[in-house]
């Protein structure tokens, strides 16, 4: 069983990679750096129409004619998300549509993964915080495209402890409320936690690199060891959120490598023994969970076969030659090479 197949089977951990995966499309659509004259990117921006029925993603959302915004929300041509500010909102928005229909997965990620707004939110506001103009826009997104769209303030009651999607962005408002700076940290753990579930998939489950160090541990450290994140509660609570998101991976990662271990090759492909034991040595060089004592552990297994084979061959050919000639004594020397046999098997046994 390779990687990508325990994360299938945890579905917390598989909705986190497919949601990664919806971010990959982001980075691709809009990157997360201004150009060289200080302007947003924009390289496909027909990418982000719904996976789920492919409307343009113009129709996905409110009707937003009718609602009376500020013109500090720079809202102009919003209904064509001409505007950088609406091309902004429009990514996330697809995000946040992904993720509350099932598209496919079942059961849906918005029913086992609510941490996920979070990351949404913090993409959101790193990307209005690029440009200072647009640093406080993050409110103009919430009563432009949230509040006022009945989209997200429809009762659902497939929700655990929310009545729609609008109070599970309200119980996320904590994150309006996290300094600039901290916001862009924060995304850079995010989206290099992201980028090792997007690098694994049935070609690629070697994850061993994952597990000791990467981006991710060494950004996670920094903020760890920085009183800003440690003694703030919105700061602490969503490193908890990352932390729990890693352990997770960790996890899975250790099953993958422990479901390749030498001792579990030798019991599902048919070699002959001597070939067995050479592959088994050369796995326990490359580092795979198990090392030493799993390699002696089949060498073992090899050694005590060999007997064990003696025996039937033994039994077939005596027992040949006692149905083609009826000779007592001959069928006594049987009996006799049989419990030598034996004794030998067990004496081996001891010895290995």
């Amino acid at each position: 069983m390779n990687l990508f197949t325990f994360i299938k089977n945890d579905i917390n951990l598989y909705n986190l990679h497919i949601d990664c995966k919806r971010f990959k499309n982001i980075w691709d659509a809009f990157p997360e750096e201004l150009d060289s004259s200080g302007n947003y990117q924009f390289n496909n921006f027909e990418l982000l129409n719904n996976d789920c029925n492919r409307d343009n993603i113009s129709n996905n959302y409110c009707n937003i004619n009718n609602i009376n915004s500020s013109d500090s929300c720079n809202n102009n041509n919003n209904n064509n998300f001409l505007s950088d500010f609406n091309k902004i909102s429009a990514g996330c928005l697809y995000l946040l549509d992904e993720f509350i229909k099932d598209c496919g997965v079942d059961p849906s990620p918005a029913k086992n993964n609510i941490n996920f707004v979070d990351y949404i939110l913090i993409w959101l506001r790193y990307m209005l915080n690029l440009k200072n103009s647009y640093e406080y826009n993050i409110f103009c997104f919430y009563g432009t495209y949230i509040f006022y769209c009945d989209k997200y303030n429809t009762k659902k009651s497939e929700l655990t402890g929310y009545k729609s999607y609008t109070d599970i962005i309200d119980d996320k408002w904590y994150l309006f409320n996290i300094r600039k700076n901290n916001i862009s940290n924060l995304y850079k753990a995010f989206k290099s936690l992201c980028e090792m579930y997007n690098k694994l998939d049935d070609e690629n489950n070697d994850c061993n690199k994952y597990l000791e160090d990467n981006e991710f541990l060494k950004k996670f450290e920094e903020l760890k060891n920085d009183s800003e994140f440690t003694e703030d509660t919105y700061n602490s609570k969503l490193l908890s959120i990352l932390s729990n998101d890693y352990d997770n991976f960790k996890k899975e990662c250790k099953n993958a490598q422990d479901s390749k271990s030498p001792a579990h090759t030798e019991m599902n492909t048919p070699q002959s023994g001597i070939e067995s034991t050479e592959e088994t040595v050369e796995t326990g060089k490359i580092g795979v969970t198990g090392h030493i004592s799993e390699v002696t552990s089949s060498s073992s297994i090899v050694s005590k076969l060999i007997p064990v084979v003696s025996i039937f061959a033994a039994i077939s050919i005596f027992l040949g030659i006692s149905y083609k000639v009826n000779n007592k004594e001959l069928k006594n020397i049987f009996i006799k090479y049989v419990q030598l046999l034996t004794k030998t098997h067990t004496f081996l046994n001891i010895l290995y």
